[in-house]
């Protein structure tokens, strides 16, 4: 392994395809620095896709965003947290996947800087945990507000267990139908 390979580490989670990248963090008496995303560490992990656009959300303590993906084409995202911190949800929603409806979740935070991959064919939500939280994700298509779609964060079937009680969530994702009533 060469020094830019020991830069980020990647590691396979517990659903095919998510992965967790935790960055090498460089730190001295001025602050600190970091590779958050580097392309031939990401193709040797086997992340073999090109980020086309870059997203940034910030919200307030107890909001839940989510759960959203984009039909067609998918949208892989490689998702962090610039401030704050986060609870970041994945919802494998391929219908041949053998852990299809079955979620995966993973705190984020400006402390550790890890990274969550999360291929196509997975929904993505998260809640934040800290006062604020400003979360920044690469995707690999634009986006196409035609094509986005979403489920309930609380739909009782994918059963997501938050680790807030008192959450704020926009009247779209109130309003979104089951996980089943949306893929069929």
């Amino acid at each position: 392994m060469n020094t830019c390979e020991q830069s980020i580490e990647i590691h396979d989670l517990a659903l095919p395809g998510l992965k967790v990248l935790v960055p090498k963090i460089f730190e001295d008496h001025r602050g600190y620095f970091l590779e958050s995303c580097r392309d031939e560490i990401l193709k040797a992990a086997g992340i073999d896709c090109t980020f086309v656009q870059d997203n940034r959300a910030m919200s307030k303590k107890g909001t839940i965003r989510g759960m959203h993906f984009q039909n067609s084409p998918g949208q892989a995202k490689l998702v962090s947290v610039a401030k704050g911190k986060i609870y970041d949800v994945a919802v494998d929603i391929r219908k041949d996947s053998p852990t299809f409806g079955r979620w995966f979740a993973v705190f984020l935070d400006d402390v550790e800087h890890k990274s969550l991959f999360i291929p196509a064919g997975f929904a993505h939500g998260y809640c934040v945990l800290s006062d604020e939280a400003i979360v920044t994700y690469k995707v690999s298509n634009y986006y196409d507000p035609k094509e986005e779609r979403g489920f309930r964060y609380d739909d009782p079937e994918v059963g997501i267990s938050w680790p807030i009680a008192h959450v704020v969530v926009s009247d779209r994702d109130l309003a979104s139908p089951s996980l089943r009533k949306i893929l069929g």
